[in-house]
């Protein structure tokens, strides 16, 4: 009898089936350990940007409903600096437990670009967790120009190189770089003027001091309609339904154009893979319900989720794409 029972459990012991039992247990305390059941430790979404940007809104939005759902605390923590790469730094020398995760984006890639010390690089320093949601630029005129679309910018400014000007909230930005890509599309000279955040921008933009520059779409649909802006194009691939009445630049012969803003979380590198499957499922049911759907679309943004494989698709592309962009002008912050 005691002979067979050894038998049984050597047996068991190299069976298939009590590998994969004994594997999904210890999945089950990693798990448990990592998002707060069994440790009183809380879980950081770092936002490399300043309070009120859609990085901080998307990371605030999911914040309560995330917490509830892994049953942790969970901290939202602005380290904005140096075009998000303080912050962005900061992620990808963190350990690789499952809490600290970046609210991430596009700007990251251009960013490590153009910036000669980043400290980071995207590609190679983050496990892509899931997308988060998408956002619109459009690209408004003050009125005084009296234009009213894209090939009028166009017409003007090869009439007059270097007379219109253009703002941005720093080099390196999305706004900065979705207009180098219009630039070298259309064969443009404007120039650019760099400012120290968004407030200084947008107010020189009404002003009139500034000509021209881009918006997102839920900040400039509204000086628009009170008419202290010209809506000329939107980013997008179609029209957006804040602002059906304006034309994409496809419409008006601009195929090459795409600057829509993407929003994405991410953990540091090696954060194992069944903790980044974890939150990319519970991050995936917050973004996808109406309520946090409806908090995204009052900002403009457009809750969109994605697996991990997808977003390290998207993120190498566009990684490519900037960089080309960055090298062919010869942009740089020191």
């Amino acid at each position: 009898m005691l002979k067979t029972f050894k038998n049984t459990i050597s047996h068991q012991w190299f069976c298939p089936n009590f590998l994969r039992y004994f594997s999904a247990l210890f999945l089950f305390v990693a798990l448990s350990s990592a998002f707060g059941q069994g440790t009183n430790q809380p879980i950081k979404i770092i936002v490399p940007f300043t309070p009120g940007t859609g990085y901080d809104t998307i990371a605030r939005a999911v914040q309560p409903k995330l917490s509830e759902r892994l049953g942790q605390t969970i901290i939202v923590q602005n380290m904005p600096g140096a075009s998000g790469n303080i912050g962005t730094d900061y992620v990808s020398k963190a350990n690789p437990d499952g809490l600290t995760l970046l609210m991430g984006g596009n700007t990251m890639l251009v960013a490590s670009q153009i910036y000669k010390n980043a400290g980071y690089q995207p590609l190679r320093d983050f496990a892509p967790v899931t997308m988060a949601a998408n956002g619109t630029f459009m690209l408004v005129a003050h009125p005084k120009l009296g234009i009213k679309s894209v090939r009028d910018l166009v017409k003007l400014a090869k009439s007059k190189p270097g007379f219109v000007t253009y703002g941005s909230p720093g080099v390196g930005t999305p706004h900065h770089m979705a207009m180098e890509l219009f630039k070298n599309d259309a064969n443009l000279f404007m120039l650019h003027v760099p400012y120290k955040g968004t407030a200084g921008y947008i107010q020189d933009l009404l002003s009139g001091e500034l000509m021209t520059g881009f918006l997102p779409i839920h900040v400039a649909q509204g000086f628009v309609s009170s008419g202290q802006l010209t809506a000329l194009a939107v980013g997008s691939a179609k029209r957006h339904p804040v602002a059906p009445n304006v034309p994409t630049f496809v419409e008006q012969g601009f195929n090459s154009i795409d600057v829509d803003l993407w929003y994405a979380f991410f953990y540091p590198v090696k954060t194992p893979a069944p903790l980044v499957e974890r939150m990319n499922k519970e991050l995936g049911v917050v973004l996808s319900s109406p309520e946090i759907k409806e908090i995204l679309a009052k900002a403009g943004l457009d809750a969109y989720v994605s697996t991990p494989a997808d977003l390290g698709r998207i993120a190498a592309k566009d990684y490519a794409r900037w960089g080309a962009l960055i090298q062919t002008k010869g942009i740089t912050f020191d």
